[in-house]
C-alpha cells in the first residue's frame, strides 16, 4: 500500500521566513484535519555566503522575475538539506518513520497582483537525496487562481485553537505580520503590514545588529507621531481582507526615519508596527478576547507591552497556549504537506481570497 494513503502521516516541515535568519525544521503527526501532535523543533543558520547572496537578491528583487537563479537555488537547497539531516540526527529520528517533508523554501519575490510568487527550493533534489517524498510550491496554485498566496497558517491555527475561548487572534510577528481570526469554524486571515522587517533592517544598517534585542533601543527613543501617521497613510491598511504584502513593500517609505537618531528611528518604526496591527481590527467581525503571538517579534518585550496597552486585552506568546513559537511555522508546512497529499484545501476564500477552497503543493516522490 502507498504509505501516503495512511490515515495519519508523519511529516517534517521546513521553512526559512522573510527575515532569512535561519532554516526552521519541526515534526508533526496528523490526519490533516483536527488530530495534530507535534514534536521537537530547531533552527539552523544559512551559511554566510548563502545569506549574503539572498540579501543581495532581495535588494534587487525584480531579478527574481526573469533570472533562473539556478546557482542560488542550489545553495539554498543544500543548506535546507543540511538542516534536515542535522535535525534528524540531533533528535535521533528514524528516517524510515518520516512519510513526507514539506518544503516552503525561501521567498524571494511575491506579487499576487501579477499572479506571481517565487520560493527558492529544489523539492525533487531533496526527495532524491533523502529517499523521502517532498511537497513544495505550496503557494503557486493559490496565486494562479487569483488568491493572495498568503497567509497559509490559518487552517493549522484553527486546528490548534479548538477548545479555546474565542474569538482569538493568532499573530505571527515575522518580517511581515499576519493574523488569523478564529471563531468556531469561521476563519479570517491576512497580512497586517511590515512587522520585524523594517526595524531589523534599520538596526542592521545603523548598528550592525540583526535585530533590536528585547526592544531596548526602541524603548529608549522618542516616537515621532507625524512619521507614524505618514506610514499609516497607505491604502494597504484599508484594503479589505484577505490581503498579502511583500517584505519590501514599505522599503522606500522607510527612508523617512533616516534623519532620526538610532533610538528615535527604532521607536518610530516599532510604533508603526503596533499601529499596523491595531488597524487589523478594521477587518474582523468583532475584537478578539485574546491575542497569541508567534514569530521572533514575540520576544520583543517593548513591542508586546505596547501592543497589549493599545488593544486593552491580553497579548501573550503562543507558549501560553502550549504551542512552540519557534517551531510553529515549520509545523505548519508539515501539516500542509499532509493536507496536500490528501487533496484537502490549503487556503480558503476567507484566508487568501481564492474563489473556492483550494488545495495545492507539488508532490515529489523519492
Amino acid at each position: 500500500m502507498d504509505r501516503l494513503r495512511q490515515e495519519s502521516l508523519t511529516a517534517l516541515g521546513v521553512i526559512s521566513g522573510t527575515s532569512m535568519d535561519g532554516i526552521d525544521v519541526s515534526i508533526v503527526t496528523s490526519d490533516g484535519l483536527d488530530a495534530v501532535s507535534f514534536g521537537a523543533g530547531a533552527s539552523y543558520p544559512y551559511r554566510d555566503g548563502t545569506r549574503a547572496a539572498l540579501q543581495a537578491l532581495i535588494a534587487q528583487a525584480e531579478r527574481a522575475l526573469t533570472e533562473p537563479l539556478h546557482e542560488l537555488e542550489a545553495e539554498v537547497t543544500a543548506d535546507h538539506l543540511a538542516a534536515i539531516r542535522r535535525f534528524i540526527a540531533e533528535h535521533e529520528i528514524d528516517p524510515a518513520g518520516i512519510d513526507l517533508v514539506g518544503l516552503h523554501g525561501q521567498t524571494v519575490y511575491h506579487r499576487p497582483q501579477q499572479r506571481f510568487t517565487r520560493q527558492l527550493i529544489d523539492g525533487p533534489a531533496i526527495a532524491a537525496a533523502l529517499g523521502i517524498a517532498t511537497v513544495d510550491r505550496f503557494r503557486h496554485a493559490d496565486v494562479a487562481a487569483g488568491g493572495e498566496g498568503a497567509p497559509f497558517a490559518p487552517l493549522y491555527h484553527r486546528a490548534l485553537a479548538q477548545g479555546m475561548e474565542q474569538p482569538v487572534m493568532v499573530l505571527n510577528l515575522g518580517g511581515v505580520g499576519n493574523v488569523t481570526w478564529i471563531e468556531g469554524e469561521e476563519v479570517i486571515a491576512f497580512d497586517t503590514g511590515p512587522a520585524s522587517a523594517l526595524l531589523d533592517d534599520f538596526v542592521l544598517r545603523r548598528l550592525g545588529r540583526p535585530y533590536d534585542a528585547d526592544g531596548a533601543l526602541a524603548a529608549s527613543g522618542r516616537i515621532h507621531e507625524d512619521l507614524v501617521a505618514a506610514f499609516m497613510d497607505n491604502p494597504f491598511f484599508d484594503r479589505p481582507a484577505p490581503k498579502s504584502l511583500d517584505r519590501n513593500e514599505f522599503h522606500r517609505r522607510a527612508q523617512i526615519v533616516e534623519p532620526l537618531s538610532d533610538a528615535d528611528g527604532a521607536a518610530t518604526l516599532a510604533a508603526f508596527t503596533v499601529e499596523s496591527l491595531v488597524a487589523a481590527l478594521r477587518h474582523v467581525p468583532r475584537a478578539p478576547r485574546r491575542w497569541l503571538v508567534g514569530g521572533g517579534g514575540r520576544l520583543n518585550r517593548h513591542l508586546m507591552q505596547r501592543l497589549s496597552s493599545r488593544l486593552g486585552v491580553p497579548v501573550e506568546p503562543v507558549e501560553a497556549a502550549g504551542w512552540d513559537g519557534d517551531a510553529l511555522e515549520a509545523q505548519l508546512f508539515a501539516y500542509l504537506a499532509i493536507r496536500s497529499v490528501k487533496g484537502l484545501p490549503l487556503s480558503l476564500p476567507g484566508t487568501t481570497g481564492v474563489p473556492w477552497p483550494l488545495t495545492g503543493g507539488r508532490l515529489n516522490r523519492a
